[in-house]
């Protein structure tokens, strides 16, 4: 650990160093890029240093310590000092593992959110909506931004499916753990016996890629225009602005009908394009690891039950960690970060329990 924090301490100060180089400055695609890697260095080095100094601390008290003829009162202090800086040390080299275990690359990027209704019919489509309002009152909380790319409503305000987008920094780290089944037990608005139904929606979490991360060829596209439509099937658009654009090599369809802009609707649509293909190619390549992680958070798989909100008992388990919460209303209202933060140290956990085992 020692080796591998000394070459990342020399990076920081060369990053520092060319931070301060006008040139760099000028280029805003190498400012920007350099800026990335000495944010996500800053926590090691600041970690690394806080080390340092209770080490240093430790070491002149226990010299102290050593010293004969000591008054009592100084060798009180002295003790203290060593006792409180020796934990300290303990603390920060924990905190340095933790900080030193391998990132995911996509945890910086922003994502786009996939919500369908399952089984269950209108109540799971009433749901797919609660839980769009959780995520959006979850993101408005972090000052994300989100932004609709495909709704397909019905008539009773809930959603078959919808797809947005959330833009901001380190969307993915905090989402990623929300692709999967989500169960709901509760009367819905529907039932006049007051019968309680469970119902599902499926929810996939895609890290937003660029371009340069997937290689499409035009060739391979067929791209169709429509009316676009609202609840029921009725057409609001008398223009043919909707788009769909099909992937023919894997048959991959998408479409997206928000904006009143036939361009703007093919933009967005080729975006959940490239983030479609990306994860399909990401899930293929790294097989190996989705196993690893098998049995730690979840797989990550949008086919695993991860997770039921119980209404009648005011109650959300995740089923991945054994949590259970009876702060229901707080999570529907975006209030979700004390099972995202238990998600996080879950894995935090096991992949350091991995490291130590090797």
């Amino acid at each position: 650990m020692h080796e591998k924090l000394q070459m990342i301490i020399a990076r920081y100060d060369e990053i520092s160093a060319k931070l301060s180089d006008p040139k760099a400055a000028a280029d805003n695609a190498v400012y920007a890029s350099l800026m990335k890697e000495y944010k996500s260095l800053t926590p090691i080095v600041e970690m690394y240093n806080q080390y340092k100094k209770a080490e240093k601390n430790c070491k002149e008290a226990k010299n102290l310590l050593d010293e004969a003829g000591l008054d009592e009162e100084l060798r009180e202090l002295a003790e203290n000092d060593f006792t409180e800086n020796k934990a300290l040390m303990g603390k920060s080299a924990e905190e340095l593992k933790i900080l030193l275990l391998p990132r995911d690359p996509d945890d910086d990027k922003s994502v786009i959110v996939e919500i369908r209704a399952g089984a269950g019919g209108e109540e799971a489509a009433l749901f797919a909506n609660s839980m769009f309002r959780m995520y959006s009152m979850y993101a408005a909380r972090q000052g994300w931004k989100i932004d609709v790319l495909s709704a397909n409503p019905t008539e009773l305000g809930g959603y078959r499916e919808i797809s947005f987008g959330v833009e901001g920094e380190g969307v993915y780290a905090k989402l990623k753990y929300e692709s999967g089944v989500h169960r709901v037990q509760r009367v819905p608005e529907t039932e006049s016996q007051g019968r309680i139904q469970t119902s599902t929606v499926t929810v996939a979490v895609l890290p937003e890629v660029e371009e340069v991360d997937v290689n499409i060829n035009p060739a391979d596209l067929t791209v169709q225009t429509f009316r676009s439509s609202g609840a029921g099937g009725q057409h609001i658009n008398k223009t043919e602005s909707a788009v769909r654009i099909i992937h023919n090599p894997t048959g991959m369809v998408v479409e997206c009908q928000e904006e009143r802009s036939q361009m703007k609707n093919k933009e967005k649509a080729l975006k959940m394009l490239y983030s479609r293909l990306y994860e399909a190619e990401k899930t293929a390549r790294d097989s190996a690891i989705a196993e690893e992680r098998r049995g730690q958070v979840g797989t990550g798989d949008r086919s695993e039950r991860i997770r039921t909100y119980n209404f009648p008992q005011s109650r959300v388990t995740d089923h991945r960690i054994g949590l259970t919460l009876y702060k229901l209303d707080e999570m529907m209202n975006g209030g979700c970060d004390e099972v995202f933060e238990a998600l996080r140290l879950a894995e935090r956990t096991a992949l350091l329990a991995k490291s130590d085992n090797r």
